[in-house]
């Protein structure tokens, strides 16, 4: 097929768009997390982009896209890119690179997304060593499986089983939220869980991040048709109806469960209802999303409260957004799913029976599975050999000191500038530690 300039520009755009969901969760991330943990959180977010990029390049490209081996994964056909700067490397009606750069995007948030379970108390070096890991042994076999189809010669999930999953939601959200729900059991719980406030330090940085998250997401979703036409225009707007219909569904919760709709609530509520219709995008009317929307954000604003009751430590709830969230979605395409949307399938409230829903169960059980054990073995391995578990004292410092020698905000260089005048015209926290200084001070 020839190349078509308006689908490699929409393509294009749409890979920036995603690239921007990085810094847009280490902003949603570095908001939610103590002041003491700033840094390390975007931090673990901006090395992988680093780390994913330079596997991509050299394995990861071809072991998702590059040929088929078992159904389960790819071959090393076009390791190192290998021919694909050629003019006729073609994907579609898109340059192959332009595919590449695309795909590239989703291999970086992927595990991206795991940071948020395990803040306050990963080494650097251990985390930088699970995304090397973890990448390689379950992003690449799990995006082939869903993504690459070649007319039954493709991956058993969406070529042989013909489960559906536009955008991500199984191969990145439950693939994701089901590692991070391993690494939180691998790691144990932070130091005062349940015990200390460990409130957001900047609810503006999470809502900065989540708007974020929000505008990259259209790249996510809509970019995923590779094609600038009446499939992108349908998945824009189902992604947006979903989400604004899952902040109304977290918040009527929220409201029901706690008297208040929070702010913290509402940028969650926006992040579940992004992951929720990620892979049902093409396959519900925007009647559908709304549905999906407010059911998603309901359920996620009561999973987010497991983690008490079961006591693991999902620092940022990502299990309770991601892993709940993106199985709530493909499920949902066994149900709200329609031959008149792009994906063509009909769900269980169309006639089309059960079937689908089947396939959408079966295919995110295993990928969640997988993805557990895997996470689960590897996490233990890099616990026992070079350390992912933070020291006791250097959690309680603080991580940001502990792995990286600096701070996120210089409290006592504040506080010095503003000697001399009332204590209100400061910032709190400015005015807590230069007090607590000053006492010392005195002693001595």
């Amino acid at each position: 097929m020839e190349i078509n300039a308006g689908d490699t520009a929409w393509v294009l755009v749409s890979a920036a768009l995603v690239f921007l969901m990085t810094p847009g969760l280490a902003f949603f991330y570095g908001g939610m997390v103590r002041v003491k943990s700033v840094l390390n959180m975007m931090m673990m977010s901006a090395i992988t982009i680093a780390v994913v990029t330079i596997l991509w390049v050299v394995v990861g490209y071809s072991l998702t896209f590059g040929g088929d081996t078992g159904h389960v994964i790819g071959d090393f056909s076009v390791a190192g890119l290998k021919g694909l700067i050629a003019p006729e490397a073609v994907t579609g009606t898109i340059p192959t690179l332009a595919f590449v750069a695309f795909q590239l995007m989703f291999a970086i948030i992927t595990p991206a997304l795991i940071s948020g379970a395990i803040a306050d108390r990963a080494t650097f070096r251990g985390w930088i060593a699970f995304v090397a890991g973890w990448t390689c042994l379950v992003y690449f076999p799990v995006a082939h499986s869903v993504w690459f189809l070649d007319d039954g010669a493709g991956g058993w999930i969406g070529d042989k089983l013909k489960a559906i999953d536009f955008a991500g939601g199984t191969a990145v959200h439950v693939n994701a939220g089901a590692a991070a729900l391993a690494l939180a059991f691998v790691l144990g719980r932070r130091v005062g869980w349940r015990k200390d406030p460990m409130r957001p330090h900047s609810l503006p940085l999470v809502v900065l991040g989540a708007g974020l998250l929000w505008f990259g997401w259209f790249g996510f979703n809509a970019g995923s048709a590779l094609s600038a036409g009446t499939t992108a225009a349908v998945v824009f707007v189902n992604t947006q109806v979903a989400t604004a219909a899952a902040v109304v569904g977290w918040l009527i919760v929220e409201r029901i469960r706690h008297g208040k709709a929070t702010t913290l609530g509402m940028a969650s509520g926006a992040v579940a209802g992004l992951v929720a219709i990620t892979p049902a995008c093409g396959a519900l009317t925007p009647v559908g999303s709304l549905i999906l929307g407010v059911v998603a954000g309901g359920i996620c604003a009561f999973a987010v409260s497991l983690k008490y009751k079961l006591g693991f430590d999902d620092s940022l709830d990502v299990v309770g957004v991601h892993l709940v969230g993106g199985l709530v979605g493909s499920l949902a395409i066994g149900f709200l799913g329609t031959a008149a949307a792009p994906s063509a399938v009909d769900g269980l409230f169309y006639g089309g029976g059960a079937s689908q829903l089947g396939k959408q169960a079966l295919a995110n059980l295993v990928v969640a599975v997988y993805s557990f054990v895997v996470a689960f073995i590897l996490g233990k391995v890099i616990d026992k050999t070079i350390g992912f578990r933070l020291s006791e004292d250097d959690e309680v410092a603080g991580v940001d000191q502990a792995e990286h020698a600096e701070t996120a905000y210089d409290f006592l260089a504040a506080g010095s500038g503003l000697r001399g005048h009332s204590a209100i015209a400061r910032p709190a926290a400015a005015a807590e530690v230069e007090t607590d200084t000053e006492k010392e001070g005195a002693k001595v």
